[in-house]
Order: C-alpha cells, then structure tokens, then sequence
C-alpha cells in the first residue's frame, strides 16, 4: 500500500488522508476509515471535475457534493479547507467539539461549502436526487435562448450502509424512471460495515441492481491508486443521458498497517502510534495538521478555476438578466429567501355554506398557488386523485419535460419527503409532497431533518382522523398530530374550515425558514359563516376567539378545538349558551404558531382567570395540558381506532358535541 512515486494525485489525496486522520484523533472520536478509503475518488471529483468557487460557496449555478456517508465528515471537512473555503485549520482542529464549524456530521448552514445535513444513512443519496430535479426544473424555466443560467450538477458519495436502507433504492428508482442525467453517485465500495465484512448482511449485486431502475453503471476496480480511471468514469458520466452510479472498489483505513481493510477503522481513532505508521505508509512527512506545499498550491488553483467558471457564468447571467427582467425579478425574489409580488392575490375566499372536506378546499387553493407562483412544483405518493395534491393541468416532471410541476413519487414515502428536502437545499423553489396522515410515520427522518435545517419544504396530509372510516386504524391517525407537535421548529396546522385551508396554504408558501405540515380532512365540514366570528386570517396567529360566549353570559368556560373539531365545539357551545353558561370557542389548528405570539396575545385568547378549559380533538390528548392547565380536560381518543362509517366511529369514540357539552358541565360542576 505504500508507493515510492509521488504525482500531484497521490500529493493530494494524501493531503486529505492526513487532515482527516489528524482531526480524528485530535478529537479522540470520528471515523477514519472512510477518509483513507475514499480519498482518491474525492480528489479527483473536487479538484479536477467538481464546478465550485470556494470564495463564493452560494454561487447559483455551483455543482452541488453531498456526502451522504455523512460519518466520513472529516474527509469533506479536509476538502473544502484545502479547495480554499472559509475553514481554517482552526476549525479542523476543534472537530467535534461545542460550538465549532466543523461537528461530527455535516450539517447545513454551519460550514460554508456543505451543501446538506447527512449521517442518517440514504438521506443524502435522497437529498441529492432532490437537488437533480431542482437543477432541471429551473433549468427548463429560466434558460432562454443564447442565455443558460443553470447547467450545473450534482454529485453524492455513498457508502454500503448508504445502500441497504430502503430509502436509498426508493430514490434509485426514482431517479432512473424521471432520467436524471445530471446525477452522478459515487459508491466507495469496501466490503466493509461497523460490524465487521459486509456479507455478514449484505450479498446483493448492486451494480444491476442499479442498471434495472434504468442507471449507467461503471465500476472501478482499483479505487485506491486508479486516478485516471475514476476521472475517465466521471467523463463518461457527464456524456451518458442517465444518472449514473460509479462503483469504486476501496481498501477502508488505505495506508494504516494494521488496521486498513478491517471494521476497526470504521468508526474509532487509529490512535497515536498507528497513526504514525500510516503517515509513514502513506510517505507523508511533518507534523499534525501540517500539508506538503506542493499539494496546498495544486489544490489552490483548482479553486481559481473555480472562480474563472463563475465569473464567465456572471457575464451571461448579466445578458440573461437584460434579456429577460420579468423572470430576472422572480429569480431575485427567490434567491432572497422571499415570494414574487402579489404570488397570493388571487386566494380563493369561500362563501359559509355546508362546506366541503379541507383537502377539497386545500385544492382550489393550490390551484391558485400554481397560477400566481411559477416556481413552485409538488407531488404524492400515488394518491393524487384522493389527497387533491395535483396541480391541474401543470403536466408531468421527467427530463423530458422540465417544467411539469407535478412529481409522480409513486409509493414511495420515505423518499419523497427527502427528495422535497433536497429540492429545498438547492433553492429557488417552493415545494410540497402530499400523502394520508398515517404515512407520516414514514417520512418522519425526513421531516425531522427538515425541521433541523429551517428548510421551506411544504408537507402536505389528508385523511387526518378516524373519520376515515372503513379502512380501519391501519388507517386512521391518532398519534400523529402529537408525535409532529413534539419535532423542534416544526409548524403543524390543522384548518377548521375551507377559508381556514385558504389561510395555511398561505402560511406555508410565505415560511420559507421552516418547513410546515398541513394536515386536511377527508370528511366534510362547513364554511363558517364569520359574521360573527373570528376572521380566518388569524389562523396566522395559531390560536384566536373564534365565537365568543355572549357578553350578558361571561366566559365561564373555554372550548378548543382544531380540525373538523371546530364544528363540533360549536355545536356544544350553542347548547351550553342556551342553558346559561358562557362558553368561548377557540380555533386553534397551530400550537407551534400560537407559542410564537405575544404573551398579551396568549392571555387574550386563553385568559389565565378562566380554568375551566376542554379540548377536543379526534386525536390523542398527550400534550394538551400545557394549553389546558390542570384544571382542564381533553376530550379525545387514547387509543386505535376501528373500521366503521366514520360518523359511527367518531361517535363511539366521544368525539361528539354531546361529550364535549358533559366535560364543560363537569368541570363547571
């Protein structure tokens, strides 16, 4: 494994190599193994291939790097300090450590150059299939003519792991049936897992694998020392109409004389006197953190190339922007993290009458999202026809037609929340998935890591209760609501009517530093008439008076209620009023919204003097004491719920006017 002659290849690799072990064991934690073995293959990419300007890492039209073996951070960490980034060796020495640029997996918005937040293994493969579908939509929507503006693409190194979740080959196929050419994974393929050999778990082909979801498929044999072979199956991937996957076969631990090839680099420091053994193997010289000059000044001009490319795309975008000042505005918008002017003009308004589920509502809205939003594009997991998650007549996304704005993710939805994050990282759109409730469960790693990451991804829900019915409690959501309210920086919104749904969609498109669940109703509810009501508008606000209790009455008791709820806290407190008790009722389809308000706010709402509170919801009641206190009362359903009409389902479940009306009484009692 050692080697006499020394190119600008091997000068350069080996510069990574050091820098990574040098990080790992200065924070006496990380993983070795990856850095060693895949260090030829990121080389190659970053300084001979990859499209960036380390002095401007947000440049639109960059290629984008995801390291989705996000465990070999030390590696990307190495890259972007040696391409010129604003990491310093300040920060590869306080690697993993509180407050540093530089933690123990990437994560997006703390180190410049890091495109998204990868470890959760299959994610960043994801992302990254997110991130090709967002450079051919805008590329479809902003090229004119003589003027391209987004030609860039998108790379992401995988590792075996990487490759047995299931969201991996989800994403795979996925990517092959859109033809997402500009999509190129390298796969550092070593045989090796944290337990020991990968065929104690993992036997299968990938390679055709790969070539049945409809990818083009090199394998280079001798990833540790094969630089011109890596560089000449990068070539071939840019000229093939596929996305492609390399698989580089690699040594794990490459130059660590006794550890290299076996799992016990995988995720431990190779310690202080195997460490300088590899040096030596590796014929590095000089200390900790320290790198050969020959290799810092090959790996300085691949960052003036860099800044070359950039300037030359500056110059078109310039005449691009000349040429074309309508489209110019909507991109300076989105760039700003902002909306085109009046995208929200035309939201629908809908007349109180007998009403309609909110997932119908939802979709006259989203219609008129997509008229007045041009970059905007969604899609489901193959239930459009149920969710009302379609843009109507917008067509199809594929390679082949860029600008469709509808993504058929087919049954897929742990991918297709990760494919929106990545849509999300790359930027200049606004983007939603929809699904039933109950499969949240399977896109909640990526709605988690969306709300990490304050991304404006839109997820969208319907069928949000057991008022679903006959399908039964495989079916029918009663923890979700509780188990997305518990995520940080998650926004939940469960509307309580169709102008309620008008004011969410609303809410979702402008937060663009968060991503947000809309949860929708397959069951119908009516438009309030709100003449005498709260305005819908202040769904904004989370929680607000909806129907106050008649002043000559008092407020004796607070009513709470989201969803298709509302209705049924209406319903008792009519009853309630008729027998003399001032009862208030109070929408409240966002709690993380209503946290986020004033105090005076808060109190005006849910005055602290009034103690006597019920909720209602048809969900589980976990959580709702810290709106309730403890002298109020949750009316809900602690348990599964069953196949049945969904009114005698609700009804046996006490999610009815009748209950609610009893709770009130007894705790005024």
């Amino acid at each position: 494994m050692t080697t006499n002659v020394t190119t600008p290849d091997l000068a350069c690799t080996n510069a990574i190599r050091t820098l990574a072990i040098d990080m790992i064991q200065k924070a006496n934690s990380g993983h070795p193994g990856l850095p060693l073995g895949a260090a030829p293959m990121a080389q190659v990419l970053w300084r001979k291939v990859l499209k960036f300007d380390a002095s401007d890492p947000a440049w639109p039209d960059r290629d984008r790097f995801v390291l989705s073996a996000g465990h070999g951070s030390s590696l990307l960490y190495a890259l972007l300090h040696l391409s010129g980034f604003e990491v310093s060796l300040d920060d590869l020495k306080s690697f993993r450590q509180w407050g540093s640029s530089t933690p123990g997996h990437p994560e997006f918005g703390e180190t410049p150059g890091v495109e998204c937040t990868t470890g959760p293994l299959g994610q960043g493969v994801t992302n990254a299939v997110g991130m090709a579908v967002a450079e051919a939509y805008l590329a479809g929507r902003y090229n004119r003519g003589e003027h391209t503006v987004v030609d860039h693409r998108t790379y992401a190194m995988v590792g075996d792991g990487d490759l047995m979740e299931g969201i991996a080959y989800e994403a795979a196929s996925l990517a092959g049936k859109l033809g997402l050419g500009k999509l190129t994974v390298l796969y550092d393929s070593n045989d090796i897992t944290l337990d020991g050999p990968l065929n104690l778990s993992f036997t299968e082909n990938v390679a055709p694998r790969f070539e049945a979801c409809g990818w083009h498929v090199v394998r280079i044999e001798d990833g540790d020392t094969d630089f011109e072979g890596i560089e000449a199956a990068l070539g071939a991937a840019q000229s093939d109409p596929r996305p492609t996957l390399i698989e580089v076969k690699t040594t794990i631990g490459f130059g660590s004389p006794n550890k290299a090839g076996t799992a016990s680099c995988h995720g431990s420091p190779l310690g202080d006197d195997e460490l300088a053994l590899t040096k030596a193997a590796l014929g590095a010289s000089g200390g900790a953190f320290e790198v050969a000059p020959e290799a810092i000044a090959e790996w300085r001009a691949a960052g003036v190339r860099g800044a070359s490319q950039n300037t030359a795309w500056q110059q078109t975008f310039k005449a691009w922007r000349s040429a074309n000042p309508g489209l110019a505005g909507e991109w300076d918008a989105m760039a700003a993290g902002e909306l085109p002017f009046g995208w929200d003009a035309d939201l629908p308004t809908f007349e109180a009458g007998p009403g309609m589920a909110t997932r119908e509502s939802a979709h006259v809205v989203l219609q008129a999202i997509g008229a007045g939003l041009g970059p905007f594009l969604g899609g489901d997991a193959d239930l459009s026809c149920s969710t009302k998650t379609a843009i109507n007549g917008a067509g199809d996304f594929s390679t082949q037609n860029p600008t469709g704005r509808n993504i058929r993710y087919g049954v897929r939805e742990h991918a297709m929340g990760a494919i929106a994050n990545g849509i999300a990282y790359h930027g200049g759109l606004v983007n939603f998935t929809g699904t039933f409730f109950v499969f949240a469960d399977y896109m909640r790693p990526a709605i988690r890591l969306a709300a990490m990451n304050k991304l404006g991804a839109i997820f969208v829900f319907t069928h949000d209760s057991v008022a679903v019915g006959e399908d039964g409690p495989t079916h029918q959501p009663v923890e979700h609501l509780a188990s997305l309210r518990a995520i940080p920086g998650l926004t939940v919104v469960r509307p309580g009517d169709a102008n309620e749904a008008t004011e969410a969609w609303r809410g979702a498109v402008a937060r663009r530093n968060g991503p947000t669940v809309l949860v929708f109703s397959r069951q119908k509810m009516a438009t309030l008439d709100r003449t005498n009501m709260g305005p819908a508008a202040d769904l904004a606000r989370g929680a607000y008076i909806l129907k106050d209790a008649p002043e000559a009455l008092g407020t004796h008791a607070i009513i709470i209620a989201s969803g298709s709820e509302v209705g049924c806290a209406l319903e008792a407190q009519a009853n309630l009023v008729e027998a003399g008790i001032g009862v208030r009722v109070v929408s409240m389809p966002s709690w993380e919204l209503f946290a986020a308000q004033p105090q005076a706010w808060r109190d005006q709402v849910l005055p602290p003097a009034v103690s006597a509170r019920v909720s209602v919801e048809a969900g589980t009641t976990f959580g709702w004491e810290r709106w309730l206190g403890g002298a109020g009362r949750a009316v809900g359903i602690d348990r599964f719920g069953a196949s049945a009409p969904g009114d005698l389902v609700l009804t046996n479940l006490g999610i009815h006017a009748g209950a609610v009306e009893k709770a009130v009484r007894e705790l005024l009692a």
